[in-house]
């Protein structure tokens, strides 16, 4: 008998798929269209030589983040900033501009004005965009090409996605926090572990984080392969939707709050694969490699290469070679020479909260530079009115407009040859934060005890 048990991504699936073309891919109506600045050069070039108008300018927002200028004093202009003021003044498109109030990074803006919503569909044409999974939105990333062509049919192309479900239960020490979460989880599964899968979280220790948590989550699910992900809307996610500006509760409160209460996996639904992971006794968790899943907790050794599968081995020695680590080596104790909190990882009003609660009344090694970084203008204003832009000043931090800087550098915030980083982003590849920089993947506090103590330290001794 067939199982009429839906999941979560099922429901939401079926009530967005259009069709399936005679190649087998699926085509799925897409309810929010989220750009950013980089991909709009060419992906707006293309549709004008074709000819094409966009389907749906309503549902479009063009967002400037990778480009812009975060340093206080900088002229926030870029060639791609001025593109995307003149393209989204010929169609007549939502432009959340870099001077705007509304301003920040595309994954963050997006959940926080209301463009992504509980079962909704919404791409990206950039690989996190499955940091909205957290409130119950579907959200894929496309490419520029597929940018084109949702512009221009407000649908997208796929295959349909297996599905995934990882279950996370324990209570999570003091000192450890999502990041930790999903390092560890990287570490466990590895970097191919969820590719061709939607994966839906769930579990007590899910269910405990609050939605900024949930997003570092969902955010990080990228980094060991997932194509998307889920996280059930429940009360948390509900509130937070009701008091954002675009959601559809401040007209029908009543019939909202009843779909989204529908928006769960039905009990004895069926996933292509789950996985169980307990995080009670979790540690600390940071990168010594140039992977996410090259990760020890910050009382274990760098491992030895001689431990592994062959293939594990060559990728562990060329990392070590990169990151000039040895096996067997403390990684408590390593020199720091940049601190960097930020990216859409971890730049939410929490991971601020955290980072200063940890310097406040210190200062950072005088050898160090330390550069903060709020998600977005919403986020930076409520941090000033709490006041934790005076305790990372005071300390020794810069404190930056909202951006995305040195996640990637686009904007020209990269670091020196040869510098070693502790840093809250996604991503630690070779070159990624500059020539030859190395850099080790942390939470905000991690990031800020290591500021303070000018080398990799365990946050736990601060708090």
């Amino acid at each position: 008998m067939m199982n009429t048990k839906k999941t979560l991504f099922d429901k939401i699936w079926e009530q967005h798929s259009v069709g399936q073309r005679n190649d087998g891919r699926h085509l799925l109506y897409i309810d929010r269209h989220v750009i950013h600045e980089l991909h709009v050069p060419h992906a707006f070039k293309r549709l004008d030589l074709s000819g094409r108008s966009i389907r749906r300018a309503d549902l479009t927002v063009i967002v400037q983040d990778h480009t812009v200028p975060t340093r206080p004093g900088l002229e926030l202009i870029s060639e791609h900033i001025k593109i995307t003021r003149e393209y989204a003044k010929k169609y007549q498109l939502k432009l959340i501009d870099v001077s705007s109030e509304q301003h920040g990074i595309v994954h963050i803006v997006s959940s926080e004005l209301g463009f992504a919503m509980p079962g909704f569909t919404l791409a990206c044409p950039d690989s996190h965009a499955s940091t909205v999974g957290a409130l119950g939105c579907l959200a894929f990333g496309c490419g520029t090409t597929e940018l084109e062509h949702i512009l221009a049919t407000q649908v997208m192309v796929l295959d349909k996605p297996k599905q995934l479900k990882v279950n996370i239960t324990g209570v999570l020490q003091p000192g450890v926090s999502a990041k930790d979460v999903s390092l560890y989880l990287i570490r466990t599964l590895g970097v191919n572990a969820g590719r061709g899968f939607v994966v839906e979280f769930t579990g007590s220790t899910v269910q405990e984080m609050n939605i900024e948590s949930r997003m570092t989550l969902c955010n990080m699910s990228i980094e060991w392969g997932a194509r998307s992900c889920l996280i059930a809307p429940d009360s948390k996610a509900m509130d937070w939707c009701s008091k954002t500006p675009l959601s559809p509760m401040r007209d029908q409160s009543l019939s909202m709050s009843a779909f989204w209460e529908n928006l769960k996996s039905d009990d004895g639904a069926y996933f292509d694969q789950e996985i169980e992971l307990n995080c009670s006794e979790l540690t600390p968790q940071l990168t010594w490699g140039t992977d996410p899943s090259q990760v020890v907790g910050i009382d274990e050794l760098i491992p030895d290469p001689q431990d592994m599968s062959l293939n594990d081995q060559q990728q562990a020695l060329k990392a070590m070679s990169y990151m000039d680590v040895l096996p067997g080596e403390r990684i408590q104790g390593i020199k720091v020479d940049r601190v960097f909190i930020g990216s859409c990882s971890n730049s939410r009003i929490s991971d601020l909260r955290a980072a200063a609660s940890i310097v406040k009344n210190q200062k950072i090694a005088s050898h160090l530079k330390a550069i903060v970084v709020p998600g977005s203008t919403q986020i930076k204003k409520q941090a000033e009115q709490e006041g934790l832009d005076k305790i990372f000043l005071d300390a020794g931090f810069e404190w930056h407009r909202s951006g995305c800087s040195m996640c990637a550098g686009a904007n020209g915030d990269i670091g020196l040859p040869g510098e070693r980083w502790l840093s809250t982003t996604n991503r630690n590849f070779e070159n990624r934060q500059g020539r030859d920089v190395k850099t080790h993947l942390v939470s905000p506090q991690m990031a800020a005890a290591a500021a303070l103590a000018g080398s990799i330290v365990d946050v736990r001794n601060y708090l």
